[in-house]
């Protein structure tokens, strides 16, 4: 990107503490540091996951995007959400710092009550039988991660647990928002799902920053720096 040359450029107080906020929870977090990644693309998250995998104490991965981990794995995921594209990638990836989901609210999906939006769904261990398709973390992962939240002194979290839009699904996520609500630590939530998931629970006031950045701000987090960032710094007027 060529440097603004033609009229002052400078990023604005929004741009400056967005940015500014996630350098220096990448670069010299208070620890222990826990990023939580969750949502169905594991591919738009693969490699800031290896990012994080080196600058965090420890990664929560729930949502959609942990069934691809747990396939790569070898482990049975019934119908649950996979992208075969990265299941190699995934396989090595941050296991000593990763915390996977270890039961999960899944979905017989030929079922009528799914089709119909009726029924909790079954609660599942770690294998998921053909047909049943995971769509929130369980009881017992819940209680885990919040454990480890509660540990931490950095929080980065950008995805949720489950299909919170559905009550049904909708614990998993909201026992990390308020685990993450709660906690003493510089808290930061990015993602427009996991932001609405806290204004869904009335927490959004509860935790340090809230990223608008979107997909900018995880490229910011996989890259440590922006092509409009480094125009700024380049322009003849700063």
């Amino acid at each position: 990107m060529v440097p603004p040359t033609l009229v002052p450029s400078a990023a604005g107080p929004n741009l400056r503490r967005e940015t500014t906020t996630i350098l220096e929870i990448l670069e010299s977090p208070a620890r222990p540091f826990v990023a939580i990644l969750g949502g169905a693309k594991v591919g738009d998250k693969l490699a800031i996951a290896k990012v994080l995998c080196e600058k965090a104490d420890t990664v929560i991965v729930g949502g959609g995007m942990a069934y691809t981990f747990e396939a790569s794995l070898g482990r049975s995921i019934g119908s649950s959400l996979f992208d075969p594209s990265t299941s190699s990638s995934a396989r090595n990836s941050c296991r000593s710092a990763r915390r996977d989901p270890t039961d999960a609210r899944a979905f017989l999906r030929r079922r009528p009550s799914a089709r119909r939006g009726r029924g909790a769904g079954d609660l599942l261990r770690r294998r998921h039988s053909d047909g049943f398709a995971g769509l929130d973390i369980g009881p017992a992962s819940a209680e885990h991660f919040a454990e480890v939240i509660a540990k931490a002194a950095t929080i980065l979290w950008n995805g949720p647990m489950g299909v919170f839009e559905d009550a049904r699904f909708a614990s998993g996520t909201e026992a990390v928002a308020r685990a993450v609500a709660k906690s003493d630590a510089v808290s930061v939530v990015g993602g427009g799902d996991s932001v609405a998931a806290l204004q869904a629970f009335g927490l959004e006031g509860d935790v340090s920053f809230v990223s608008t950045g979107g997909g900018a701000s995880l490229e910011l987090v996989e890259l440590g720096d922006l092509p409009g960032l480094r125009a700024l710094r380049e322009s003849p007027f700063n």
